[in-house]
């Protein structure tokens, strides 16, 4: 069996974080985007993967600036799913 690569391991942990969120509702927008994206037909493994794809640019983004979390942003970038955000 073949170990995981570094990109397969930070989408693994991506996801996890997002599965995390939906479970204990915090943010509450995280279940909300998920309902959202279901209820138009997007299939839950592609819309959790939408979600890690924001929670992605957002960790890019403190590691590159070298800031706290900026979850008004985040909250923004998952209410505009299915429409991806831009690199920060």
């Amino acid at each position: 069996m073949n170990e995981p690569d570094d990109e397969e391991l930070a989408q693994s942990v991506l996801v996890e974080a997002i599965e995390n969120q939906i479970r204990d509702g915090n943010p509450a927008e995280a279940r909300n985007t998920l309902n959202k994206l279901m209820l138009v037909g997007t299939a839950r493994e592609e819309a959790v993967q939408m979600m890690a794809t924001v929670l992605a640019v957002e960790v890019r983004a403190i590691l590159k600036e070298e800031r706290a979390f900026d979850t008004a942003w985040y909250i923004k970038a998952l209410q505009a799913l299915p429409t991806l955000p831009d690199e920060k």
